[in-house]
């Protein structure tokens, strides 16, 4: 069963919201940044890879953010566009900020980590002004991220862009993508994030970033069923927790559960399969897939990605997609 609808007579499938900025990915592998001596440049930022993926399996895609005025913002404008990802909504800054870089560090599969610089970074200057209700109307979903919600102007625009949404029936969709060092404190990034997620029909994060959020409310036990239940009594009718190597749980407001597990493959890093598994999933929802489907493709992306050296670069169209879920080892959990 797939309990979300969308519009379909509205021109854009998803319009996503934030975070447009650097990777630079390590080109020397199994070794510590401190020994590497090159990279490669792609564009990166959690919502800018999953507009990417979607647009990548085929789905008509827009973006609104804010790019810095020289050459980083428009590689990364270039590249969306390149992409089939419509750009209207991408504002340029004109104050001199900066675009925000992602220095990533692969030791070994299983031990990665990304070194960001994200201060005076032009995606966190997107006004409440430059989001246009119409451009939002246009389309039949909307995806937000955690990170915009860190500072203002960006904190209050992702608001404004909610309330666009549930004004006009948009489906939106909340990456939860937590990251501390773009936040004050715990408590600070638990409120915004709840707030946030009130407004929003499918919600998808960690357990551990679920965790965060429910602290708040002094709660020290993981329970995928209170978390998905406290979610069900706001307008969600997905919430999507997942586990990491033990694969991820999807419960639906109708009491539903269903629980994907993995495609085998040879990890070069672990970084990008969030944003790989979200793009495919919302793909599989929209296109009428059951949500245990849905999942699967989600899975069978983030085996592909962190195969790759990118993120972005990285992910699949559709073809591949369905040629390597027919092709690797799937395995349930």
């Amino acid at each position: 069963m797939n309990p979300l609808s969308f519009h379909e007579d509205r021109p854009f499938d998803l319009i996503a919201v934030g975070r447009l900025c650097i990777d630079l990915n390590a080109n020397e592998t199994n070794r510590p940044m401190e020994e590497t001596s090159t990279f490669t440049k792609y564009v990166g930022g959690s919502p800018a890879n999953i507009a990417i993926g979607f647009a990548r399996l085929g789905m008509k895609t827009g973006f609104i953010g804010k790019v810095s005025d020289d050459q980083m913002g428009r590689f990364i404008t270039g590249y969306l566009e390149r992409n089939g990802i419509d750009t209207e909504g991408v504002k340029i800054d004109n104050t001199g900020a900066v675009t925000g870089l992602a220095f990533t560090e692969i030791k070994s599969p299983e031990d990665c980590s990304i070194l960001m610089y994200r201060d005076n970074v032009a995606d966190l200057l997107l006004h409440p002004s430059e989001v246009s209700e119409a451009y939002i109307r246009r389309s039949k979903a909307l995806l937000i991220s955690g990170t915009a919600l860190a500072q203002s102007p960006s904190r209050e625009a992702v608001f404004l862009a909610l309330e666009y949404a549930v004004k006009h029936d948009v489906t939106v969709f909340f990456d939860l993508d937590y990251r501390p060092y773009t936040w004050k404190d715990e408590a600070e990034t638990a409120v915004y994030y709840n707030l946030a997620a009130e407004k929003c029909d499918c919600i998808i994060g960690t357990r551990e970033e679920f965790d965060m959020m429910e602290r708040l409310l002094n709660r020290t036990e993981s329970d995928d069923h209170y978390t998905a239940t406290r979610w069900f009594s706001h307008r969600a009718d997905i919430v999507v927790i997942k586990h990491g190597g033990a694969g991820s749980i999807a419960y639906t407001k109708d009491g539903g559960s269903h629980r994907s597990g993995i495609f085998r493959t040879n990890v070069l890093k672990t970084f990008g399969a969030g944003d790989s598994y979200a793009s495919a999933f919302i793909h599989g929802l929209m296109k009428g897939t059951d949500v245990s489907e849905a999942m699967k493709r989600g899975s069978a992306s983030a085996s592909i990605v962190i195969s790759r050296h990118s993120c972005s670069e990285a992910m699949p169209t559709e073809e591949e997609l369905l040629e390597h879920m027919d092709s690797a080892l799937y395995e349930t959990i």
